[in-house]
Protein backbone atom coordinates (compact mmCIF):
# COMPACT_ATOMS: atom_id res chain seq x y z
CA UNK A 1 0.00 0.00 0.00
CA UNK A 2 1.14 3.54 -0.72
CA UNK A 3 0.24 6.60 1.32
CA UNK A 4 0.58 9.20 -1.44
CA UNK A 5 -2.15 11.78 -1.44
CA UNK A 6 -2.78 11.84 2.29
CA UNK A 7 -2.33 15.40 3.51
CA UNK A 8 -0.34 15.46 6.73
CA UNK A 9 -0.37 19.20 7.40
CA UNK A 10 -3.19 21.42 8.59
CA UNK A 11 -4.51 22.99 5.41
CA UNK A 12 -6.57 26.13 5.04
CA UNK A 13 -7.94 25.91 1.52
CA UNK A 14 -9.49 29.14 0.26
CA UNK A 15 -11.52 28.27 -2.81
CA UNK A 16 -10.79 30.75 -5.57
CA UNK A 17 -10.36 31.19 -9.32
CA UNK A 18 -7.89 29.16 -11.34
CA UNK A 19 -4.35 30.40 -11.79
CA UNK A 20 -3.88 32.37 -15.01
CA UNK A 21 -3.08 30.03 -17.91
CA UNK A 22 0.05 31.97 -18.90
CA UNK A 23 1.51 31.16 -15.47
CA UNK A 24 0.90 27.42 -15.75
CA UNK A 25 1.27 26.72 -19.47
CA UNK A 26 4.98 25.90 -19.21
CA UNK A 27 4.34 23.91 -16.04
CA UNK A 28 1.75 21.86 -17.87
CA UNK A 29 4.07 21.17 -20.81
CA UNK A 30 6.85 19.86 -18.58
CA UNK A 31 4.37 17.91 -16.48
CA UNK A 32 3.02 16.21 -19.63
CA UNK A 33 6.54 15.15 -20.58
CA UNK A 34 7.26 13.79 -17.09
CA UNK A 35 3.94 11.94 -17.14
CA UNK A 36 4.79 10.40 -20.52
CA UNK A 37 8.10 9.20 -19.08
CA UNK A 38 6.32 7.56 -16.12
CA UNK A 39 7.96 9.86 -13.58
CA UNK A 40 4.55 11.23 -12.62
CA UNK A 41 1.58 8.89 -12.72
CA UNK A 42 -0.15 6.21 -10.68
CA UNK A 43 0.76 2.95 -8.96
CA UNK A 44 -1.05 -0.27 -9.93
CA UNK A 45 -3.39 0.29 -6.98
CA UNK A 46 -4.53 3.56 -8.56
CA UNK A 47 -2.82 5.90 -6.10
CA UNK A 48 -1.18 8.79 -7.93
CA UNK A 49 2.32 10.14 -7.38
CA UNK A 50 4.38 13.11 -8.48
CA UNK A 51 3.90 16.88 -8.47
CA UNK A 52 5.56 20.07 -9.69
CA UNK A 53 5.73 23.65 -8.48
CA UNK A 54 7.20 27.02 -9.43
CA UNK A 55 7.94 30.06 -7.31
CA UNK A 56 5.72 33.05 -7.98
CA UNK A 57 5.32 36.61 -6.74
CA UNK A 58 5.39 37.44 -3.87
CA UNK A 59 8.56 35.35 -3.55
CA UNK A 60 7.26 33.19 -0.69
CA UNK A 61 4.26 32.04 -2.74
CA UNK A 62 4.34 29.23 -5.28
CA UNK A 63 2.04 27.49 -7.74
CA UNK A 64 1.72 23.71 -7.44
CA UNK A 65 -0.30 20.86 -8.87
CA UNK A 66 -3.26 19.97 -6.70
CA UNK A 67 -3.85 17.00 -4.47
CA UNK A 68 -4.65 13.67 -6.15
CA UNK A 69 -3.66 14.83 -9.64
CA UNK A 70 -0.74 12.45 -10.20
CA UNK A 71 -2.92 9.91 -11.99
CA UNK A 72 -4.58 12.48 -14.26
CA UNK A 73 -3.15 12.28 -17.78
CA UNK A 74 -3.94 15.82 -18.91
CA UNK A 75 -4.25 18.68 -16.45
CA UNK A 76 -6.26 21.85 -16.89
CA UNK A 77 -6.31 25.16 -15.01
CA UNK A 78 -8.49 23.65 -12.27
CA UNK A 79 -5.69 21.22 -11.36
CA UNK A 80 -3.29 23.93 -10.15
CA UNK A 81 -3.39 26.07 -7.02
CA UNK A 82 -1.37 28.72 -5.21
CA UNK A 83 0.27 28.22 -1.82
CA UNK A 84 0.24 31.58 -0.06
CA UNK A 85 1.58 30.80 3.41
CA UNK A 86 3.44 27.99 5.19
CA UNK A 87 4.27 27.73 8.88
CA UNK A 88 6.57 24.76 9.41
CA UNK A 89 6.59 24.99 13.20
CA UNK A 90 2.81 24.75 13.52
CA UNK A 91 2.37 22.41 10.51
CA UNK A 92 -0.01 24.85 8.81
CA UNK A 93 -0.36 25.67 5.12
CA UNK A 94 -2.71 28.05 3.30
CA UNK A 95 -3.58 27.69 -0.38
CA UNK A 96 -5.95 29.50 -2.72
CA UNK A 97 -7.47 28.17 -5.91
CA UNK A 98 -9.94 25.65 -7.34
CA UNK A 99 -8.22 22.65 -5.73
CA UNK A 100 -6.42 21.90 -2.48
CA UNK A 101 -2.63 21.86 -2.72
CA UNK A 102 -0.63 18.67 -3.13
CA UNK A 103 0.18 16.63 -0.04
CA UNK A 104 3.86 17.37 -0.80
CA UNK A 105 3.38 21.14 -0.67
CA UNK A 106 5.14 21.62 2.65
CA UNK A 107 8.19 19.79 1.27
CA UNK A 108 8.18 22.02 -1.82
CA UNK A 109 7.97 25.06 0.44
CA UNK A 110 11.15 23.95 2.21
CA UNK A 111 13.15 24.24 -1.02
CA UNK A 112 11.95 27.79 -1.60
CA UNK A 113 12.64 28.69 2.02
CA UNK A 114 16.17 27.25 1.86
CA UNK A 115 17.37 29.24 -1.16
CA UNK A 116 16.12 32.23 -3.12
CA UNK A 117 17.88 30.83 -6.21
CA UNK A 118 15.48 27.87 -6.34
CA UNK A 119 12.49 28.67 -8.55
CA UNK A 120 11.12 25.20 -9.36
CA UNK A 121 10.72 21.84 -7.64
CA UNK A 122 9.65 18.45 -9.00
CA UNK A 123 8.78 15.32 -7.03
CA UNK A 124 8.80 12.06 -8.99
CA UNK A 125 9.00 8.31 -8.38
CA UNK A 126 11.66 6.24 -10.10
CA UNK A 127 13.02 3.03 -8.61
CA UNK A 128 16.23 3.18 -10.64
CA UNK A 129 17.12 6.71 -9.60
CA UNK A 130 16.16 6.04 -6.00
CA UNK A 131 18.31 2.92 -5.70
CA UNK A 132 21.23 4.45 -7.60
CA UNK A 133 21.48 7.66 -5.60
CA UNK A 134 20.20 6.57 -2.16
CA UNK A 135 22.79 7.75 0.39
CA UNK A 136 25.06 8.81 -2.49
CA UNK A 137 23.36 12.12 -3.18
CA UNK A 138 21.76 14.09 -0.31
CA UNK A 139 19.25 11.72 1.26
CA UNK A 140 16.63 12.45 3.89
CA UNK A 141 16.44 10.33 7.01
CA UNK A 142 14.70 6.98 6.64
CA UNK A 143 12.67 7.87 9.75
CA UNK A 144 11.10 10.96 8.17
CA UNK A 145 7.92 10.64 6.09
CA UNK A 146 6.75 12.83 3.22
CA UNK A 147 4.64 15.94 3.65
CA UNK A 148 5.60 16.63 7.26
CA UNK A 149 7.47 19.48 8.99
CA UNK A 150 10.20 16.95 9.76
CA UNK A 151 10.68 16.35 6.04
CA UNK A 152 10.75 20.10 5.43
CA UNK A 153 13.47 20.56 8.04
CA UNK A 154 15.42 17.65 6.54
CA UNK A 155 15.28 19.29 3.11
CA UNK A 156 16.50 22.61 4.49
CA UNK A 157 19.31 20.87 6.38
CA UNK A 158 20.52 19.08 3.25
CA UNK A 159 20.34 22.17 1.06
CA UNK A 160 22.43 24.17 3.48
CA UNK A 161 25.32 21.68 3.53
CA UNK A 162 28.57 23.31 2.44
CA UNK A 163 29.66 20.30 0.37
CA UNK A 164 26.34 19.92 -1.47
CA UNK A 165 26.92 18.20 -4.86
CA UNK A 166 26.31 19.95 -8.17
CA UNK A 167 23.57 17.48 -9.15
CA UNK A 168 20.42 19.13 -7.85
CA UNK A 169 18.56 16.09 -6.58
CA UNK A 170 17.39 15.02 -3.13
CA UNK A 171 16.55 11.38 -2.43
CA UNK A 172 13.73 10.72 0.03
CA UNK A 173 15.14 8.00 2.25
CA UNK A 174 11.86 7.21 4.00
CA UNK A 175 9.69 7.48 0.88
CA UNK A 176 10.51 4.57 -1.42
CA UNK A 177 11.26 5.58 -5.03
CA UNK A 178 10.76 9.26 -4.14
CA UNK A 179 13.23 11.71 -5.68
CA UNK A 180 13.02 15.51 -5.79
CA UNK A 181 14.74 17.79 -8.29
CA UNK A 182 15.13 21.52 -7.99
CA UNK A 183 16.61 24.32 -10.02
CA UNK A 184 16.57 27.91 -11.15
CA UNK A 185 13.79 27.03 -13.59
CA UNK A 186 11.38 24.19 -14.23
CA UNK A 187 13.31 23.30 -17.37
CA UNK A 188 16.50 23.05 -15.34
CA UNK A 189 14.94 20.75 -12.74
CA UNK A 190 13.19 18.56 -15.33
CA UNK A 191 16.31 18.27 -17.48
CA UNK A 192 18.30 17.09 -14.46
CA UNK A 193 15.81 14.29 -13.89
CA UNK A 194 15.55 13.26 -17.54
CA UNK A 195 19.32 13.29 -18.06
CA UNK A 196 19.85 11.11 -14.98
CA UNK A 197 17.20 8.66 -16.15
CA UNK A 198 18.77 8.48 -19.61
CA UNK A 199 22.19 7.69 -18.13
CA UNK A 200 20.73 4.73 -16.26
CA UNK A 201 19.69 3.16 -19.55
CA UNK A 202 22.67 4.38 -21.56
CA UNK A 203 25.63 4.19 -19.17
CA UNK A 204 28.86 5.77 -20.31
Amino acid sequence: MHDEGYIKFNSEWIEGPAVSWHKIQTMNQWRQLLFAEGLIGAHPDGIGFGNISVRDNPAREFIITGSMTGSVRELGPDHFTRVTHVDFASNNLTCRGPIIASSESMTHAAFYEASRSINAVIHIHHAGLWNTYLNTLPTTSIDVTYGTPEMAYEIMRLLKMKDRPAKQLVVMGGHEDGVMAYGSSLGHAASTLLNCCNRLFRPE
